[in-house]
């Protein structure tokens, strides 16, 4: 049954249904705590020295990138064991996949805050 909300009304329960994933990320996904965490305090980190806009923008991007993909892996892997606990290859090539995402945003966000604090700070 489709949503019938529209508007205002349909904002507010889209931001209810947020809320609550992430709850539910906080909860149960040892990962999306701690790269909560270090998501904190890389934005904390990115205010305490004197980057520019665009460098701030980069490296906030990058870490938030890294938790976006990390809770669309977990939803991932919340569905493949909502349909059974025995092995299949498409469901461990799902959750094989989304870890591989988690991966490439996390070498992603590296490479960037590297290349920032580099280009900050050795030249």
């Amino acid at each position: 049954m489709a949503n019938q909300a529209t508007g205002l009304i349909r904002i507010i329960k889209a931001a209810k249904y947020s809320a609550k994933g992430i709850k539910a990320a906080w909860q149960n996904e040892a990962a999306f705590r701690q790269e909560a965490i270090v998501a904190i305090l890389a934005v904390i980190i990115a205010f305490a020295f004197d980057f520019g806009l665009f460098e701030r923008l980069l490296l906030i991007g990058s870490i938030m990138l890294v938790v976006i993909v990390e809770i669309l892996n977990s939803a991932i892997e919340a569905v493949v064991d909502r349909i059974g606990s025995e092995y299949h290859e498409l469901s461990g090539r799902a959750k094989d996949m989304g870890s591989a995402a988690v991966l490439l945003a996390i070498l992603l966000a590296l490479f960037t805050w590297g290349m920032i604090f580099w280009s900050h700070f050795m030249h």
